[in-house]
């Protein structure tokens, strides 16, 4: 256990020297470090030199289990769990400054194995604390990942960024002024109106085509592509750059990159289906043509691993529907159910997508129809999912995370005459997240087994939903992705058992992030 400066074993006096010796002496019997918080605690041990194999995550594990009991959203921290064992004021969550008057005092190593102690008790009281403790354990091993790819950072060559920015949007501006591309892009918008109009206010636009005879509700491109008008054409252009020029632009570089790596902060459970997101460097949110920045270093190679189709067999398998799981025994599950759908991939696909997603436009209806007939447990078991939904009731994943519940907004327009609306729309939500949840339940067991398959110094680098990027010598590529396909198999093993649905991965090694497309 690690509590402050405090390394233990639980029930045992704390060990002497300083902490990451301590850690990196007891590491040699592989046990699971219990931290309060893994953002806190893990990275000034990488910082140091050392790496830990697995840890149990207070905080991730209090959340996962206060969404389980009904008490969604209630301050997940070790310290409020920890105050609400002892009937004391319960502390908001609020993130810690490192270095500053606002950084709380680490919590006591006696309060620490006191929630650890009342975490375990609960799990062990749940239907079915096999599969939480493997989700916990899935959750934990993720913020170990998310610290160490923030840490070794994925290879980004700032000097193929600032020559592809150059080619783009011309040479850097000074602050507060566009680049030249941008700039023009910005004259012929005005141009097309024949007076200024500023590309970047909505509201300026909106008043423009108004003037122009051309009603919009907003200035989405989507919404922006069925207009017939000159100044169409511009602003397209205009939105795309600029967008690039503020997420991934000079100024994001120096901040997000440093000694030629891009160093992302993940927040693992970030989305309430369990996927990760970012707290800062949009990690998950990579333009395609970035990637071309995205190279190998000399003599090394980057393996790019993505999970073909993967909600589909997660679906398959969690719903133990045989039809479905035999299609998804193929390599690609779409043409293997195109004979259900008169021979159509497309056919398949849209209804497929449709029954997790809730489509119900175009030949959705019909072909779901067919899926109904055809695939009866899989096409139930999400109907039921929406619901359940749809009555207000919350939907678990397969290791049992929660949906959150209903708003009492929600509550309000349920019983109102939009009332049937809004029950569809939460329908569509629990519909898809028993699917989502637990695809990404299956990446963070892919992940934590894959990270433990790695050999050294082989990195994992980069994980964006179901695709995940390891950066290794050369000479070790065919080993790494050997790897990812053993992953693959023992990640669907531990969620689902024996099953006959294949979990593919489409693997590649590259020394350029664009050429694995």
């Amino acid at each position: 256990m690690v509590a402050g400066e405090t390394v233990l074993r639980i029930g045992e006096a704390p060990l002497p020297g300083p902490p990451a010796r301590a850690v990196r002496e007891l590491e040699r019997e592989r046990p699971r470090w219990v931290w309060a918080d893994t953002r806190e605690s893990y990275p000034p041990l990488l910082t140091a030199g050392v790496r830990v194999s697995r840890c149990h995550d207070l905080a991730l594990t209090e959340g996962l289990l206060l969404a389980y009991e009904g008490r969604y959203g209630e301050p997940r921290s070790a310290r409020a769990a920890h105050a609400r064992l002892r009937g004391l004021p319960v502390p908001d969550d609020q993130p810690s400054v490192p270095g500053t008057l606002f950084e709380p005092e680490p919590l006591p190593a006696e309060a620490v194995a006191e929630v650890l102690g009342d975490q375990l008790r609960r799990i062990e009281a749940l239907p079915d604390p096999g599969r939480f403790r493997l989700l916990v354990a899935a959750e934990s091993a993720g913020a170990l990942i998310a610290a160490e790819m923030g840490h070794d950072g994925m290879p980004w060559r700032r000097d193929v960024h600032d020559a592809l920015l150059t080619e783009l949007l011309g040479p850097r501006p000074v602050h507060g002024m566009r680049p030249a591309r941008l700039q023009a892009l910005a004259d012929e918008v005005a141009a097309a109106f024949g007076h200024p109009v500023n590309p970047d206010s909505v509201q300026q636009l909106v008043k423009a085509f108004k003037g122009a005879g051309v009603a919009l509700k907003t200035t989405r491109s989507w919404e922006l592509k069925k207009v017939d008008h000159p100044a169409v054409a511009p602003l397209l252009a205009y939105k795309e750059l600029a967008r690039l020029f503020s997420f991934h632009g000079w100024a994001w570089a120096d901040q997000w990159v440093r000694g030629g790596r891009f160093r992302p902060e993940y927040v693992v459970g970030g989305v309430v289906s369990g996927r990760w997101a970012t707290s800062g460097g949009g990690a998950l949110q990579i333009p395609k043509v970035m990637r071309r920045v995205v190279m190998a270093d000399d003599g090394w190679t980057l393996v790019v691993a993505d999970a073909a189709q993967l909600e589909p067999r997660v679906l398959a398998a969690m719903a133990g529907d045989a039809g479905l799981a035999r299609a998804a025994g193929e390599i690609d599950l779409y043409a293997a159910l195109a004979q259900a759908f008169g021979g159509e991939r497309d056919h398949a696909k849209i209804a497929m997508l449709s029954a997790m997603y809730g489509g119900t436009s175009g030949d959705a209806a019909k072909l779901l129809a067919v899926m109904r007939q055809r695939f009866p447990r899989a096409y139930q078991f999400v109907e039921d999912a929406a619901k359940a939904g749809e009555d207000g009731r919350v939907v678990r994943s397969w290791l049992g995370r929660t949906s959150p519940p209903p708003s009492g907004r929600w509550r309000e327009l349920v019983s109102g005459p939009e009332g049937g609306r809004a029950a569809r729309d939460r329908g569509r939500f629990t519909r898809n997240f028993v699917v989502q949840a637990t695809a990404a339940e299956w990446a963070l067991a892919l992940m934590a087994v894959l990270r433990g398959m790695l050999p050294d110094p082989a990195r994992l680098v980069f994980f964006q939903h179901d695709e995940v990027i390891v950066h290794c010598p050369l000479d070790q590529a065919g080993e790494v992705m050997a790897a990812v396909s053993a992953a693959a198999a023992e990640a669907s093993r531990l969620l689902f058992g024996p099953t006959p649905v294949r979990f593919p991965m489409e693997t590649v090694a590259v020394s350029c992030y664009a050429d694995a497309k």
